[in-house]
């Protein structure tokens, strides 16, 4: 019999690596502002791109205003920077129209779990309409149950916060050992949700986040041919070899 009632994910660098991603589209977003006129070196652009994000959070909608502030006059002079700020802008969304895509498996996995009869769902730190832009182009929204998707900054609640969790356990009807949540940062996606009670999965895809001491998953997984595995042996969800 089943262990589980419900199976939550995060998105980034969980359903799709997301930190690859926005590394690409950020250097094409450099290279296209160059391209559009920009005088500098596009290390250099990059190097300052990537400080004007840590300043102000990937969640921003300026870095590429901020970015042109903070390099040197003469390499805006004579340009519209509305028309620079733009080639980067479009670079950036082009890159993501080409190239966002679910790591292998994933979709698959989570329409089998629906089909099985679980709730499907992602609780997952950011802006609203970001995340929930990153699950349309995944191509994810029919795999989920459209009840079960929370989101930090439509909750005003945000990582590592187990309100947020407990707010999901809550509107979904699931009893907390009833549920896995698979995430891929120990401190913000295994220890909150242990702290109610959930099971929890360590999604290691990308490898950017080390173990941290006292924060042990009740499994991990490095592929979603592994997570399946593990949902049918472990947890006894009825899923296909």
């Amino acid at each position: 019999m089943a262990q589980l009632d419900a199976v939550f994910f995060d998105i980034d660098d969980t359903l799709c690596a997301t930190t690859a991603f926005a590394q690409r589209a950020r250097r094409n977003a450099v290279h296209a502002m160059v391209a559009a006129g920009l005088r500098a070196r596009e290390d250099v652009v990059y190097a300052e791109l990537e400080d004007v994000i840590a300043e102000f959070s990937s969640n921003y909608e300026h870095h590429y205003d901020k970015l042109l502030l903070r390099l040197d006059a003469a390499a805006v002079e004579g340009l519209n920077p509305a028309l620079v700020v733009a080639a980067g802008v479009a670079a950036y969304h082009d890159t993501k129209f080409r190239e966002l895509s679910p790591f292998a498996g994933a979709r698959e996995l989570l329409a089998e779990l629906r089909r099985s009869g679980l709730k499907v769902g992602i609780i997952t730190h950011g802006l609203t309409v970001k995340q929930a832009e990153k699950l349309v182009r995944l191509g994810l929204v029919p795999h989920l149950d459209p009840q079960a998707v929370f989101i930090s900054d439509q909750l005003g609640v945000a990582k590592p916060n187990p309100k947020l969790y407990q707010l999901a356990l809550a509107r979904t009807g699931v009893q907390a050992d009833r549920a896995l949540y698979v995430g891929d940062n120990p401190r913000n996606d295994i220890a909150p949700p242990q702290k109610l009670g959930m099971k929890t999965c360590w999604a290691r895809l990308v490898g950017r986040h080390e173990a941290v001491a006292g924060i042990q998953a009740d499994c991990e997984m490095t592929s979603f041919a592994e997570l399946r595995t593990l949902l049918r042996e472990r947890f006894g969800v009825p899923l296909e070899g």
